[in-house]
Order: C-alpha cells, then sequence, then structure tokens
C-alpha cells in the first residue's frame, strides 16, 4: 500500500511540474510521511532521483513544439547548475531555517500580484535584448540555483513567475524554458547527493518511470491548452505552496 501511494504521489508531482513546477509539494511530503525515520537528505536526493527524469522528458516535449530561446536559456542553465551546487554546499555549513517564515510571504505576494495583473503572461512578448536577456536569465537561474540547492520549495513557480514578470515571456513559453533550468539546477543537487550517498536507486527508478508518465499527461495538457491554462495551475500550485509552507513556518 505504501509503494502504491507513494507511486501516485510521483505520476501526480511529474503532472504538475511538468505544467508550471511545484511538484516538490507532492512527492516530497509523500516520501516523509511513509518513511518518517529516514534521514531527510536521503529522502530529498531520492526525490531529485525520480523526479529529473519527468522535468527532463517535459522539456524535451515543449522543446519539439515550443520555439524555445537557447541563446538565452543554455547560459541560464550553467548558471543555475553552478547556483544550484553552491546552495546545496552551502546548506552543509549553513541552516536554511530562516527562510521558512520568509518563504509563505513571498509567495502570497506572488500570487497577489499575478491575480491582480490580469493579463500578465498571457502574450509572448520578449522585452530585453538578446545580451541583455541571456544576462538577466542567467542572473535568474544563478539565484534561483543557488536557492534550489539550498532550500528548495517553490523553485520551478518562482523560475516561471520572473521569466513572466522580468521577461515579458507568456506562461506557458515561461513554463518550458523553466524546465530546461530546472533540469540543470536538479543534476547538480542529484550529483551532491548522490555522491553523499544520499539516494535510494531502488526507490528512486520506479517512480521516475510514475513521474515520467504523469509529466507526460502534463505537458500534453499544457501545449493543448496553452497560456491560459498554465496561469490558472500556477495559481492554484503558488496557493497550494503558501498553505504548505505557512503550515510548516508558523502552525508546525
Amino acid at each position: 500500500m505504501e509503494w502504491f501511494v507513494i507511486t501516485l504521489a510521483s505520476g501526480l508531482a511529474g503532472f504538475v511540474d511538468a505544467i508550471v513546477g511545484g511538484g516538490g509539494l507532492v512527492l516530497l511530503p509523500a516520501l516523509f510521511a511513509t518513511f518518517a525515520t529516514a534521514a531527510p537528505a536521503t529522502l530529498m536526493g531520492t526525490n531529485k532521483g525520480a523526479a529529473i527524469w519527468g522535468t527532463a522528458i517535459a522539456s524535451w516535449q515543449y522543446s519539439q513544439r515550443v520555439q524555445l530561446r537557447w541563446p538565452t536559456l543554455l547560459p541560464a542553465a550553467l548558471a543555475g547548475f553552478v547556483g544550484a551546487f553552491a546552495g546545496a554546499w552551502a546548506v552543509t555549513v549553513l541552516s536554511p531555517d530562516f527562510l521558512r517564515k520568509l518563504l509563505p510571504l513571498v509567495l502570497l505576494a506572488v500570487l497577489a500580484y499575478t491575480l491582480v495583473k490580469k493579463d500578465l503572461g498571457q502574450h509572448h512578448a520578449p522585452r530585453l535584448a538578446p545580451r541583455a536577456e541571456w544576462l538577466t536569465a542567467s542572473l535568474i537561474g544563478a539565484s534561483l540555483g543557488f536557492y534550489d540547492g539550498f532550500f528548495g520549495p517553490g523553485t520551478g513557480s518562482f523560475l516561471v513567475f520572473l521569466l513572466v514578470r522580468v521577461l515579458g515571456y507568456d506562461f506557458l513559453n515561461a513554463s518550458a524554458s523553466a524546465k530546461v533550468l530546472n533540469v540543470a539546477t536538479n543534476i547538480a543537487a542529484l550529483i551532491l547527493f548522490a555522491l553523499k550517498g544520499h539516494v535510494w536507486w531502488h526507490l528512486a527508478l520506479p517512480l521516475a518511470v510514475a513521474n515520467v508518465l504523469g509529466s507526460l499527461l502534463g505537458t500534453w495538457m499544457a501545449l493543448r491548452h496553452g497560456a491560459g491554462f498554465v496561469r490558472g495551475i500556477f495559481l492554484a500550485v503558488v496557493s497550494a505552496l503558501i498553505l504548505k509552507t505557512g503550515y510548516d513556518a508558523f502552525l508546525r
């Protein structure tokens, strides 16, 4: 029964993550509830070992249907990789606890801004010159890569929001682009977890299969229904993140 629950959670995580990020909101709590006595780093590493495959498949699927801006995304992905590795190292010497109370407040601001700006992310209109765009995207990649390695919750949603708000992408193109950056940050974190022996590969591999199936369905729905659908899922995921991180920070 436990295997069925976490496999289902992995599939749902892949589905949500493929559309707008936030899959960790589904799979990580399921892993922590199922393996309550396991080391947190091991569960986080196992989560990365499963989720990276769904993210990679979603990135490939989007690249077949959405015209990704590779001159911008490749340096941003490299910056994200370096940032995530630095963040994962930093968490071994610093505590991320100070972020727990700040995170739900930041997410609340993101939600409020998106609700107020009704047209935000509805139209794809990149607003920066090529050089300024890849420099800005690299800064976003490095910053959120570090955050992903150091703490993690909401990284995909933050990436989507910043690509929409700062670069002028619509939600569909932002989600597709965010997958490329997320693959890079996940690889960096997974390498560190694997080197430290914090991945249960016997569990991560079957969960990866479920994650990929969920990812395929999520990508298909996002491509079929477009930016408006992705925006709706974005609002739902950010709302759920606010509730989850708010509970963890102030009530637990």
